[in-house]
């Protein structure tokens, strides 16, 4: 409603104030309207949940409903200004204005069978296949397809998470190969599952699709999934679907071994860091996003292989390599 009453410029004006031109980035600005954002939302969902609480015919249960929603409320309104909060950190980190990368078709390559500088941190080729044990079951599988995003022809990777034997993620990812080597994420399908009790067969259920994004629909814009040079200090993006999916990935380490440094050893399974980083060259980066602040991830790739360790530093839960079927080394790692 705000917007049928005055012009965008006029909001933005108002959102800014009388700052200096300097004082306020085109991020920032982001930052501060993806909050505001946030807070309708909050509000629409807290004038839903009433709605949905007056047409209880129980007297108490209503009454808990209604303060359940206010609670609601409150606990999504204080979520919002820490992503907020993460946000500007994130643009202060970044010393960024706003994010428009250059994603050129030009810059891109497009026989995706000869690259013209495969990125040996993130090695992709159709039949490649990496399997993942611990916390939780990852099977990754470079698919013979491709898919074409803004005139840039794409990696189809499928991604399947389970757990206990049942599916709970299955997910398409779109990576292209930039002639630099630097490898640039377009875009996923994610699609959740759950399964439920008493259903005959289990058949796992669709339940959201939540931070699925497509590179020029939305506003959507890539983000880096690996670069093929990395630079220990770098900070970056690896998506931007604002309010939908925003990873941010800091490089901590290129020259990783295990043994030189406690904080990156810990949770890292000793065996499986000296058979994949025994040259002192597997790269660390800490991953988080500003949708969920707080929450860490510490990810390990190595030359050849690529990523081989997830470690969720809020949890401590561990996923990593059991399997590939592209390189020797894979046949000599340890079990979980």
């Amino acid at each position: 409603m705000i917007l049928s009453k005055i012009s965008q410029l006029g909001f933005l004006a108002l959102l800014i104030g009388s700052a200096p031109a300097s004082a306020v980035t085109n991020c920032a600005a982001t930052a501060d309207l993806a909050s505001d954002a946030c807070e309708f939302a909050a509000t629409e969902d807290f004038l839903i949940a009433n709605g949905k609480c007056l047409n209880l015919s129980n007297a108490e249960a209503r009454t808990q409903c209604l303060e359940e929603a206010d609670d609601d409320q409150r606990a999504a309104i204080r979520l919002c200004d820490r992503q907020e909060r993460a946000r500007l950190g994130i643009c202060t980190a970044l010393r960024e204005d706003r994010y428009d990368p250059n994603v050129s078709p030009a810059l891109f390559d497009d026989d995706l069978a000869h690259l013209t500088r495969p990125n040996r941190y993130f090695p992709l080729a159709v039949g490649n296949r990496w399997e993942f044990g611990g916390a939780e079951r990852v099977d990754i599988e470079v698919l013979d397809r491709t898919k074409w995003i803004e005139g840039v022809r794409c990696f189809v990777v499928r991604d399947t998470v389970t757990v206990d034997g049942q599916v709970v993620e299955d997910t398409e990812d779109w990576f292209a190969a930039a002639k630099s080597g630097d490898t640039y994420y377009f875009g996923e399908e994610v699609k959740d599952y759950e399964t439920f009790a008493g259903d005959e067969p289990q058949v796992p259920e669709l339940t959201a699709i939540d931070g699925s994004f497509k590179v020029g629909r939305d506003g959507a814009k890539p983000g880096i999934a690996a670069f093929g040079a990395p630079r220990k200090g770098k900070v970056y993006r690896q998506e931007f679907s604002l309010g939908n999916a925003e990873d941010v990935a800091e490089i901590v380490s290129t020259n990783y071994r295990y043994g030189q440094d406690a904080e990156l050893d810990r949770l890292v399974p000793r065996r499986l860091a000296e058979i994949l980083c025994a040259a002192g060259d597997c790269v660390v980066t800490k991953e988080y996003q500003p949708l969920a602040p707080g929450i860490f991830e510490r990810k390990f790739s190595a030359p050849g292989i690529g990523g081989f360790l997830v470690i969720h530093l809020d949890t401590g839960e561990v996923v990593q390599l059991v399997g590939c079927n592209f390189d020797p080394r894979c046949a000599t790692l340890p079990a979980p």
